[in-house]
């Protein structure tokens, strides 16, 4: 099993605690997590705005964005497995993709509300 690399924004609280969700589930280490905002040039693929804008990973050498690449996450994940698979079922991924953003869309306020919480 080749591990998945997944690039999220240390900055923002509402990544920050999907990501520790994400690491606790993790139990395997199968899956690379590098923070945007502390990582290198080297070790982002593509540029740091785009890295900041959407969710990415890295699959087997593909680089995912969107559902996708959180359906490449839960299938690292034992226990979210049935759900990346599930992605893979023909048009479940493009429902996902427009729901990812939709979730774009308010995710500033969601952002805001996660900062309060902290």
């Amino acid at each position: 099993m080749s591990q998945l690399i997944v690039w999220h924004d240390g900055a923002c609280p509402l990544c920050r605690r999907e990501i520790a969700l994400m690491r606790r589930l993790d139990r395997r280490g199968a899956i690379q997590f590098i923070d945007v905002t502390q990582a290198s040039d080297q070790a982002c693929p593509i540029d740091r705005a785009d890295l900041l804008a959407r969710f990415h990973a890295q699959e087997n050498g593909t680089l995912l964005s969107g559902a996708a690449a959180f359906a490449a996450m839960w299938r690292a994940i034992p226990l979210l497995r049935p759900f990346g698979l599930a992605a893979r079922i023909p048009g479940v991924l493009t429902l996902l993709d427009h729901g990812y953003r939709a979730f774009l869309r308010v995710r500033p306020r969601l952002q805001r509300l996660a900062a309060r919480l902290s």
